[in-house]
């Protein structure tokens, strides 16, 4: 069930928290990175599987005026990408674009397309909706969560629709529910809340302390899976929020970031800073048969797999829309590898 890395790697210049699928780029599996240094200039990686799958290719290096906290990949534009960066004095984002001749030898510039939120506090995340094009996005900062209009982008600077304020909530980050437009979900410091982006206004809260990382299942509304501090990962019901239906028990310290796959129902990756990442198979099925008949715990144990060998904690993990069985996880000194689980799908 533990095993070292059999995947392969890419080394960044610099420690580095996010790593984003490219979405758009349908003839190729690809993953855009970015470092998080303080006093070097950071960058960007656009990197690719080679054709023969044996390495991580570097198609694109770019450099980055501030250390990147928080990097997302347009999901209907290849080209186009938002950051959350720290300029040492103060929190920021902004639309970039990848330049057309990025294969060249001297990669041209990136184009700074439209800043977010400029005079908004400490932003956390960027959100795009992740079923479609669409012509809003979304930012959390520990304030207020923003919604924005991408109409004439990138001709004209993006504008905010509607802001509403967290109250006495921080919040941290959030999640797009791919299975409605109008619905997000807001992590904070000591809840979990649910927003109609039509009202602005919280529709619900899951009183929860410490919640790092949501995601949706894209295959099944309702169900979404969050990475917490002290419980680890949890699969919730959102038609029965008061208890998690299922928790995943698998990580040592605390849970940093959880992601679904795009198209195997149940198929969930997390990872933390315990320098681990673990391939799960647990949907509310799993949790009721586990309720129903304890004795066949062993036969239905939700851990498929735990990575292991990685040197600092992993805070970034993405998996291939294009590929689904391949996944890419990102230690912070800087370490990119590509896995496929594969092997572990006749398992479930």
């Amino acid at each position: 069930m533990q095993g070292g890395s059999s995947g392969i790697g890419y080394g960044l210049k610099y420690q580095a928290r996010c790593i984003s699928d490219v979405k758009a780029d349908t003839d190729h599996t690809t993953f855009l990175t970015g470092t998080l240094t303080l006093k070097e200039e950071n960058e960007v990686h656009l990197i690719r599987i080679s054709s023969g799958g044996t390495e991580l290719v570097c198609e694109g290096l770019f450099s980055h005026p501030n250390e990147i906290w928080d990097l997302a990949s347009c999901p209907f534009d290849q080209r186009i990408f938002s950051t959350v960066y720290f300029t040492g004095e103060s929190y920021g984002a902004a639309i970039w674009q990848i330049p057309e001749l990025y294969g060249e030898l001297n990669s041209p510039q990136l184009e700074k397309i439209t800043p977010i939120g400029e005079n908004v506090g400490k932003i956390k995340c960027i959100l795009w909706w992740p079923s479609g094009k669409h012509d809003k996005l979304i930012s959390i900062d520990e304030e207020n969560l923003s919604l924005w209009s991408l109409d004439n982008m990138p001709r004209k600077a993006i504008q905010i629709l509607s802001q509403e304020s967290a109250g006495m909530y921080h919040f941290s980050g959030g999640a797009w529910d791919p299975h409605d437009v109008n619905a997000i979900a807001a992590t904070s410091e000591s809840s979990l809340q649910f927003w109609d982006l039509r009202t602005m206004k919280k529709t619900n809260s899951i009183e929860r302390s410490r919640v790092r990382n949501v995601d949706y299942n894209p295959k099944k509304q309702y169900i979404l899976v969050t990475a917490e501090d002290e419980s680890g990962v949890c699969l919730w019901d959102l038609r029965k929020p008061k208890t998690p239906i299922q928790e995943l028990s698998g990580h040592t310290h605390w849970s940093w970031a959880v992601k679904y796959n795009p198209e195997y129902e149940g198929l969930i990756l997390s990872s933390g800073t315990n320098s681990t990442v673990n391939l799960w198979w647990a949907d509310e099925f799993t949790s009721e048969r586990l309720v129903d008949s304890p004795t066949r715990a062993n036969h239905l144990n939700p851990l498929l797999h735990s990575y292991i060998d990685y040197e600092d904690s992993v805070y970034g993990l993405a998996w291939s829309c294009r590929e689904p069985w391949i996944f890419a996880s990102l230690s912070y000194d800087g370490r990119v590898v590509v896995e496929s689980v594969k092997p572990f799908l006749s398992r479930k």
